[in-house]
Order: C-alpha cells, then structure tokens, then sequence
C-alpha cells in the first residue's frame, strides 16, 4: 500500500493538470447560446428557420442566420423578414460583441427590452416593420457604436427619449409610423436628421426649437 500511495498521488496530480489544460467551451460561447435559445423559445417560427438552433452545440456559431468572430463570439444575427411572431428577449442584452442585430419585417410583439442597451458593440439595430410597442428604451443611448437605429413600422409610443441625442455615430435614424408623442429632439445628432425620419407620428409635435414647443409639455404624453 506504501508503494501505491504516490502512485495515487501521481495520478490524482495528473488528472488535475488535464481537467485545467483539456480545452473546454468558453463561458462565454455558452452565455451567448443561452441566450440565442431563450430568444427561440419565446418565438413561433412557421417557416423553421431556427430549426439548427440547438442548445446542445458547443456555441451558437454553427446555427444558420448567426455570424460569429475569430473568437465564438456572435457578432451578427440576420433573422430578418423571417415569419417570426413572439417577443424580443432580455436575454439578448447579454450578446456583448453583437454588431448586427437584424430582425425587421417580423410580426414581433410587446416591448422592446431595455437591456437591449448593454449591446455595446452594436452598429446596426433594425426591428422596422414589427408590431412592438412600449416606450423606447432610454437605455439605448449607452450604444455608442450605434449608426444605424429603425424602428419604423411598429406601434411604440410615448416621447422620443432625449438621452437618443448624445449617440454621436448615429447616421440612420428612423421612428416613422408609430404612435410617438412629444417633440422632436433637435440637439446632438439629431440636429442632422430630416423631418422624414418622425413622419406618420399623430401625437409627435415640433421639432423642439423650431415649432416653440418645450419638450416637457404634454403630461399626455405616454
């Protein structure tokens, strides 16, 4: 037994040194898949195209419609005009290195998550052509990255948060027929933005130097 014992001890060491070394999924491929597949539980998908989404994968970097970088992170997730119905997902806040988040001419429902504002390598958010409603989150303004913003063509309401103004890579921005009320923010980068980027709003008033309309009037306004 007194010889076996080291022996012991040798293995037990060497299992040790394989279990750090051995190569396991990173953490983050994992969160990431999580929360790609919480975004597929919330949804009805018709057509199956998050047929190859499935959770049991290393990472989501093999699921047809999702882009990933050099290190397993998703980058991009191109699920537009897609036949989805459902809601968007907190979860997808959790997509750190997400640029493109494409998932217009859908028929999503309900709010559009706050936490959507922790998207912070984000350029591209297109959710036009839905039937979202709610407010827009004040927290989108956190995406500094962000140039392109459209979410014509859904059912949000309530003011255009002013916090929008100070995301100073934005070129696209686009409300259009929605039910936002309030006036337009005219500082920061929307001092750059056409009249056509708010058209089709009834209750949407302004632009809030032009038209001497504050914009806090309105305690109407939701």
């Amino acid at each position: 037994m007194a010889i076996l014992a080291p022996i012991f001890h040798l293995l037990s060491a060497l299992v040790i040194i394989i279990i750090l070394s051995w190569p396991w999924p990173p953490t983050n491929a994992n969160v990431e898949g999580d929360a790609l597949y919480a975004m597929r539980r919330a949804a009805k998908d018709p057509k199956n195209v998050l047929e190859s989404w499935d959770p049991t994968l290393v990472d989501p970097c093999t699921w047809f419609h999702v882009t990933c970088d050099s290190d397993n992170r998703v980058t991009r997730l191109d699920l537009g005009n897609a036949n989805l119905t459902g809601s968007l997902v907190s979860e997808l806040g959790k997509l750190e290195r997400l640029q493109y988040l494409e998932l217009y001419m859908n028929n999503l429902v309900g709010p559009i998550p706050k936490e959507l504002g922790g998207l912070k390598s984000l350029v591209s958010l297109d959710l036009y052509h839905n039937n979202l409603t709610g407010n827009i989150p004040p927290s989108l303004s956190k995406l500094s990255n962000l140039k392109f913003l459209r979410l014509n063509g859904n059912r949000l309401s309530g003011k255009i948060p002013r916090e929008l103004t100070k995301l100073g890579n934005l070129k696209i921005l686009d409300v259009s027929n929605n039910d936002l009320c309030g006036t337009i923010p005219t500082l920061g980068s929307f001092a750059k933005l056409s009249e056509e980027s708010f058209k089709n709003n009834p209750r949407l008033e302004g632009p809030e130097l032009m038209g001497f309309v504050r914009y806090d009037v309105g305690g109407s306004c939701k």
